[in-house]
């Protein structure tokens, strides 16, 4: 096949156009096309009255050695499949254990249930559907599950979010990745949209038949199962132990427990198995209206069906010498609760697939460096996020309301008595506030500015009543838990695998996914599967 890049059609126009201008781009008949696939799609807003799908398209045409003589810009379609690693030599004394089932937990599970290993997976969570119960007692009766939640469960934090499948890597195991998920039962455009996502509504059934897939692979995945503590012989894993009791012995341990399991990592630390400070980024979920989004990144064309709703991501250098800047927009959303430990207010945005809400919501965060928390212990990060949340907690009323303030009254720098047109989609409810006493005043200052400034990239994005809630904190791991980069082992613990977010080596869906293919990669190169 020949790949065919800037091929347009315009918002207006039909995708059945598309053959037609691929065959016009090439300068040949329609009927000399056999076949195509859409490798990418995206979108063009930079002209509101000129709105763009472009399309990068691998074709099969009649007499193709024809075609690229004349066409000397052209080039044949690159492979792109993910090729299997050859095994080890070494023989697994016990099955590999993976720690998490969140996408680096999930992913390397099924890489390494596919090549024979039958792994078993520990989540200390429960299965998705019993999880989305506890969520939704959390939300609507303020009870909270500290095993179960946003954070913990069957697909991890990405479950209750927009599904986003962006990433900034460049790898072969990303289509991988992409391609299990629709194996899975995701919409087959993920393969080739430019900012791909699920939803958490599709998301939900996708984790589950992901399971069924490594169970029938020879495989378990084991719920309710807490590592309360990992066995250590001679700078060697040997096991863990399940909710305090229980034993469980592998050569192999792969830790992918997701970025807000910090007893897991006090528990880390305790056995000296070696941590880091890592800079994160705390702030708040800012909400404006979806058509106003829609409006100002399409022009006119934004009633426009096949363009969907619109989404942005913006970045600002504060004066302070700060970043600001959005993160994990959710367009069509809803801003959500996401606490995993008692007495404190955490807050995340999640989309459905259809995306068809009334806001559009994104995190609002600026930088945090290693210099602001309170002392060089590798765990004085999570304090830093505590001591925030458990403020925003009481500012809400000690009850999981969350805090909100009206972005006029926050840029004048008064508190917030009533709201105005847009309102705030948090659930449980909200308080009437003043998120500077639950932020930093760094934080707050930064963010005063960069609102300003950004309102000048994206005009209305300091709309008066858009609504900013708090808080952010858990948009990464504030630590790192350091390994070898040539083995992916823990550097002082081997056979100890650190993967994913939580281990502060991966930054969404995506990434964390393909760190634990890579984890699985290194078992399977080193090790054959138990006999």
């Amino acid at each position: 096949m020949i790949r065919v890049y800037e091929v347009k059609l315009a918002a207006e126009e039909d995708l059945e156009r598309l053959k037609e201008k691929i065959a016009k781009k090439l300068n040949i008949s329609p009927l000399q096309i056999l076949d195509y696939r859409v490798f990418k799609e995206s979108i063009d807003a930079r002209k509101k009255n000129e709105v763009y799908f472009v399309y990068i398209v691998d074709v099969q045409v009649k007499d193709e050695a024809k075609v690229l003589r004349k066409n000397k810009n052209l080039q044949k379609s690159p492979v792109c499949t993910y090729q299997e690693i050859k095994a080890g030599d070494k023989t697994l004394r016990y099955r590999p254990i993976v720690i998490g089932t969140g996408p680096a937990g999930m992913f390397c599970g099924l890489l390494l249930a596919q090549r024979g290993y039958k792994p078993i997976l520990l989540e200390r969570g429960q299965d998705v559907d019993t999880r989305a119960k506890d969520v939704a007692e959390f939300w609507r009766h303020r009870k909270l599950n500290t095993e179960s939640n946003v954070q913990f469960g069957e697909g991890g934090a990405g479950t209750f979010s927009d599904g986003k499948l962006t990433a900034r890597i460049k790898d072969i195991r990303s289509q991988k990745v992409l391609e299990e998920f629709v194996f899975a039962g995701a919409p087959p455009e993920i393969l080739y949209a430019s900012k791909p996502h699920i939803g958490t509504d599709i998301l939900k059934s996708v984790v589950k038949n992901m399971r069924e897939q490594i169970i029938a692979l020879g495989g378990e995945v084991r719920f309710g199962c807490k590592v309360t503590d990992f066995c250590l012989k001679d700078g060697q894993i040997v096991g863990v132990k399940i909710n305090g009791a229980k034993s469980l012995n592998s050569d192999v341990v792969v830790l992918a427990t997701g970025h807000s399991a910090r007893d897991t990592y006090e528990l880390l630390d305790a056995r000296g198995i070696q941590l880091k400070q890592k800079p994160f980024s705390i702030g708040v979920r800012i909400e404006h209206p979806q058509e106003l989004i829609n409006r100002v990144q399409y022009g006119q064309k934004a009633e426009c069906a096949r363009l969907g709703v619109a989404d942005y991501r913006l970045t600002y250098q504060s004066k302070l010498g700060r970043a600001v800047y959005t993160f994990c927009m959710c367009p069509g959303g809803t801003v959500i609760a996401a606490a995993s430990e008692a007495d404190t207010v955490v807050t995340n945005g999640m989309s459905e697939f259809a995306r068809d809400r009334q806001n559009a919501n994104s995190a609002l965060l600026v930088q945090i460096n290693t210099t602001d928390f309170a002392g060089s212990h590798p765990l004085a990060g999570i304090e830093f996020q505590r001591k925030w949340e458990r403020a925003a907690f009481e500012l809400g009323g000690a009850n999981y309301s969350a805090p909100v303030q009206r972005v006029e009254d926050f840029l004048s720098d008064r508190p917030t008595v009533r709201l105005g047109k847009v309102q705030p989609s948090y659930l449980p409810a909200v308080k009437c506030a003043e998120l500077k006493k639950c932020l930093p005043e760094y934080v707050f200052a930064a963010m005063r500015e960069a609102i300003v400034e950004l309102d000048k990239k994206l005009q209305g994005f300091a709309l008066p009543d858009a609504i900013m809630t708090g808080v952010e904190t858990r948009s990464s791991a504030p630590l790192r838990i350091e390994r070898n980069s040539a083995t992916m082992e823990s550097i002082n613990t081997r056979g100890l695998y650190p993967v994913g977010e939580g281990a502060g080596y991966a930054g969404g869906i995506i990434s964390a996914s393909v760190d634990g293919i890579k984890a699985a990669e290194k078992i399977i190169s080193n090790y054959r599967p138990s006999l």
